[in-house]
């Protein structure tokens, strides 16, 4: 059928199916701005504005959009038909949301663009909470939603013709003593605390910030721009939309790859009988167990060897969950892959399942893994993935010291890490007969290595290209899709595009490993912990992927905190008839505190202490050797290492004052509602460390060279998932090099063209691809003082001789220290095309002896209904040592992101399986994420010390927000009304529950 509309104001037409959806019938003529991200219009990717108003295309028929007008993001600002993109001027909003850095993975940005420009179209003058009411349909996993706020008032005031101050200033700045204007707590009868309820918060006009507070090193303040906010090298062509994504491509004869997913949790594939799929008209390929070579691998993207069960299989004859993969389609349209999946017979014989981990040890479990290919399976017939055991001192003489022994079990649940693209692929043979691979991933080195056995292919043969990407968080540190899609491309020859629905995201890719966590501490009476012992039983679902590294950094980051002479830690990790476990931004950190810090908690306060000195009494401090290095190590042999830079009590201390814990904690006026009995106040912490890389393993290079104009090329193997790695590296190449970042061409992950990197995982791009890029830079400085030396020995006049030594880059030229300079670009034009011709270029790699750990203090408090046991988080507060920050708005996007994570991991999220072993929550909504009018306000301080290791001084950021909110939850809960949650998610019921339990006795 053919329909008209009016589309970003050119009349359009085109051709539609009935059951067509908007959003497919703008992606097909090439509106890649339009995002998909689930197939239910409750993520918001693919918002347009129709007639001026948001909708969600993809729950909407394009039959219904005719006659209408459409905007979409490629019609705000610029129009296509003026050519070259750069030239094309932006909107007033996307411009604010370049400055204040509300752009990261950029996936959500589009639709939040058009969702405030329909809002201020209406309204120039919309409040805080208008704001967040308009964006709340445009779900983020990025941002924490602080800066895309903050760019939709800013670019509300230049709409008005107010003058807005420019982002940047000062690096040093004290904090206030309140980051929050007004505090929740001093609003009075404007603002009553809510009767608590999604929704119904009741937002005042709080003052939202761009930049965090710092306290900065000294030894940076001379920097020009390292340490600067400067503008995402990205951030352009993601706010306009441009096609920058895995699917935002083109190919001529494209297939749609689709998989049949196994009904049950555990079962032999008896028989499968796919003739009736393949004589389907459209149909290309049909793939099952018996068309695949049988190759076991990890999906796991570590480096090599991978120290993880090999146990999983393209296509196998046995499924261990619901979800797991069966056959696989390739057909000309998803409607003709779908009715093929249908048309597959298979015959399954149903076995014994455990979804249970404390069952799958027992005897007579059901064996998961027993096919006998596998391989680094620690104990197959007792479900057991794998183990870790390691012990500092002696444990049990640490608790005959001891005057009091704590001990509680404690459980973190099963979250999904939800990034709003969900995976997807697409396969093409190239020119060369060589198999390319573009893919939403955080590992395209280790795709191509772990996929070549698979697929019978060598290296040389396989190019992976990583686009950009909408969001990872570990669950893209997989080989999911790639494999599969591959093979069908193999088969048919032609391009194959796969990519998972939401449902499918949700339940046959990777989520957080759930852990029950038993802590026994022995604590003497003047506060001293003298002996800790931990015992981790992680779920790994039906797969072991990641199953012995995120486990074992549980212990190795939770238990090294406390610098007690007597540490244990040992774990199990077993297998379940679940979908599989996998990595997530944190990396089994996150259950290590969620266990250890409310433990901390209740030993404070039943012991009489003051919950942060008895903290930072026991706590690790800078120079002491970091107390579980020797035991075990993430990456080779362990080390002894050592506490160079530590701002721990300077983040308790500064995170305090920031949240007023001196005047809420202990006061019984502040944690009462005055005129509404049922409502308490609570206020918690929790204090965290992390890492930084895998120390003796994992390497980053880069390469830089010059052009003509002086200007240069980066390119870097790390992968930047929207976390600003890209424009970092490019800082620190700027620094070195004298310029600015705008100078720069960076490309990254592209294992054709860039240098090898270990992937974006383990808060490591800053440190170790950082360093690497410091080194190829100071390599071309050296060239290029070289260069400029030869060039003004050669200058007429009575100057003296000048050394390479003597010169200095900075302002686009080389120094001498007469007056005299050299510009870029006539030392690029000397070197190519007049003398002594050369490229001027460099290679660095790095890889670290060492992981110098960040720091941080969590403060949250709430707000708690006790009829009802639902709580407000009103406040958040993270005071982070990440060393010296490369980009403070960036750095803190990192933070913000990171503490929304984790407020939905303490809060409200998990995945719910029937007895069957279904997920039962395989949509937003159900899975509960927090949306922009639901946030609590939250404010950033950097601590910043001087990593002597690190690039610039430079430590790690992106992954210790996931760390403390969670813990910090569960301390505020107890605060506010004196029971302990120690299961997570804290949910109302939850609540509930305990207060009616403590009432009974």
């Amino acid at each position: 059928m053919k329909i008209h509309f009016t589309l970003n104001g050119q009349v359009f037409e085109t051709d539609a199916a009935p059951n067509e959806t908007l959003m497919a019938v703008l992606r097909r003529n090439g509106l890649f701005g339009v995002k998909h991200g689930c197939e239910t219009g409750e993520c918001g990717a693919c918002v347009v504005l129709l007639d001026g108003i948001p909708v969600t295309s993809c729950v909407m028929l394009a039959a219904q959009a005719d006659g209408r007008d459409i905007i979409t993001i490629e019609g705000v600002g610029g129009m296509q038909e003026r050519g070259w993109r750069g030239s094309e001027p932006l909107h007033v909003l996307q411009t604010a949301f370049i400055e204040t850095g509300a752009i990261q993975c950029g996936y959500c940005t589009p639709g939040m663009v058009l969702a405030a420009k329909s809002l201020l179209d209406r309204d120039p003058s919309p409040t805080e909470h208008d704001v967040r009411e308009a964006l709340a349909g445009i779900l983020c996993r990025c941002t924490g939603y602080v800066k895309p706020v903050e760019a939709v008032l800013r670019a509300a005031a230049r709409l008005r013709g107010e003058a807005v101050p420019p982002i940047g200033g000062e690096r040093g700045i004290s904090p206030p003593p309140d980051l929050f204007s007004p505090p929740r707590d001093s609003v009075g009868d404007d603002f009553p605390p809510p009767d608590i309820g999604a929704g119904d918060r009741g937002y005042p006009d709080v003052k939202t910030r761009t930049l965090p507070v710092m306290l900065v090193a000294p030894e940076v303040d001379t920097l020009q721009q390292v340490g600067k906010p400067v503008r995402k090298v990205d951030a352009r062509k993601l706010v306009q939309g441009n096609p920058a994504f895995t699917d935002d491509v083109e190919m001529r004869g494209m297939l749609v790859g689709k998989l049949l997913l196994s009904p049950h949790a555990h079962a032999l594939i008896k028989h499968i009988d796919a003739s009736k799929a393949r004589a389907l008209p459209g149909v290309h390929a049909v793939l099952t167990h018996e068309d695949v070579p049988r190759v076991p691998y990890t999906t796991a993207g570590q480096s090599d060897p991978e120290p993880g069960p090999h146990d999983n299989y393209s296509l196998d004859y046995k499924v261990r969950f619901v979800g797991d993969r069966v056959a696989a389609v390739a057909a000309e349209t998803e409607e003709i892959a779908l009715r093929a999946l249908e048309l597959i017979d298979v015959e399954y014989e149903e076995l014994p399942v455990v979804f249970d981990p404390r069952d799958s040890m027992q005897p007579g479990a059901p064996v998961i893994h027993d096919e006998p290919d596998s391989w680094l399976i620690e104990d197959r017939e007792r479900n057991l993935a794998a183990v870790v055991e390691w012990e500092v001192g002696n444990v049990e003489a640490g608790f005959a010291q001891a005057d009091r022994v704590f001990e509680a079990t404690y459980y973190s649940p099963k979250v999904q890490q939800t990034p709003i693209e969900p995976h997807v692929v697409v396969t093409w043979w190239d020119e060369d007969d060589r198999l390319v691979i573009r893919t939403s991933t955080q590992v395209p080195f280790h795709v191509r290595r772990i996929l070549a056995p698979v697929l019978g292919l060598s290296e040389k043969r396989i190019r992976v290209i990583k686009p950009r990407i909408g969001g990872g968080f570990g669950v893209k540190q997989e080989v999911l899709l790639e494999d599969i899609c591959a093979h069908l491309t193999i088969v048919t020859g032609n391009p194959v595009r796969m990519e998972y629905s939401r449902a499918e995201e949700f339940y046959a890719s990777r989520s957080r490993h759930p852990m029950w966590v038993t802590l026994k501490t022995g604590v003497t009476n003047d506060g001293q912990i003298v002996s800790n012992s931990m015992y981790v039983l992680s779920d790994t679902g039906a797969s072991g992927t990641h199953a012995m590294t995120v486990a074992g950094n549980t212990g190795h980051k939770a238990m090294a905190l406390y610098n007690a002479p007597n540490i244990k830690f040992k774990t199990d990790i077993v297998y379940t008839n679940t979908p599989p476990s996998g990595a997530f931004r944190g990396y089994g950190v996150p259950q290590g505190f969620w266990a250890l810090e409310p433990h901390i908690e209740r030993i404070a306060r039943e012991m009489g202490f003051d919950p942060l000195e008895f903290r930072l009494k026991n706590a690790i401090k800078s120079g002491d050797e970091h107390p579980v290095s020797k035991a075990w190590s993430e990456g080779r042999e362990g080390a002894a290492e050592y506490i160079q830079s530590c701002g721990l009590a300077e983040c308790v201390e500064q995170g305090a004052a920031a949240i007023a814990w001196a005047d809420r904690f202990n006061n019984p006026g502040w944690h009462t509602v005055p005129g509404k009995p049922h409502l308490r106040r609570g206020i918690g912490m929790a204090a965290v460390m992390q890492g930084t890389a895998i120390p003796r393993l994992d390497m980053g290079a880069a390469s830089i060279k010059i052009n003509d104009d002086g200007s240069f090329n980066l390119l870097v193997g790390a992968t930047d998932l929207g976390t600003g790695s890209d424009t970092v590296l490019t800082q620190m190449a700027a620094e070195v090099l004298g310029c600015t970042p705008e100078d720069f061409i960076t490309y990254s992950s592209d294992t054709d063209f860039t240098p090898f990197d270990k992937g974006a995982y383990a808060s490591s791009t800053t440190y170790i691809s950082g360093r690497a890029t410091v080194i190829a830079a100071e390599q071309v400085a050296g060239q290029m003082r070289g260069v400029a030396a030869r060039m003004l020995n050669k200058q007429e006049g009575s100057f003296a001789p000048v050394s390479s030594d003597d010169l200095v880059l900075r302002d686009r030229a080389v120094h001498a220290p007469d007056g005299r300079r050299v510009t870029h670009r006539e030392i690029a034009l000397n070197s190519l095309h007049h003398e002594d011709q050369q490229q001027i270029m460099g290679i660095g790699s790095y890889i670290s002896p060492e992981s110098p750990p960040p720091f941080a203090a969590q403060y949250v408090t709430i707000t708690l209904d006790t009829e009802t046991g639902q709580f407000t988080v009103d406040e958040m507060v993270m005071a982070v040592d990440g060393g010296v920050i490369i980009n403070p708005v960036t750095a803190s996007g990192q933070v913000e992101g990171g503490m929304a994570q984790a407020l939905g991991y303490g809060h409200c999220e998990e995945m719910v399986f029937d007895q069957n072993g279904r997920m039962e929550n395989t949509r937003f909504g159900p899975y509960k994420i927090y949306r922009a009018d639901e946030m609590p306000n939250m404010g950033v301080i950097f601590i910043e010390t001087y990593e002597p290791s690190g690039p610039f001084g430079a430590k790690a950021v992106a992954e210790i927000p996931l760390d403390g909110v969670g813990p910090a939850l569960v301390n505020a809960v107890y605060d506010a009304c004196g029971i302990w949650v120690y299961d997570g998610p804290v949910l109302p019921e939850k609540v509930w529950r305990a207060l009616h339990e403590k009432a009974a006795e």
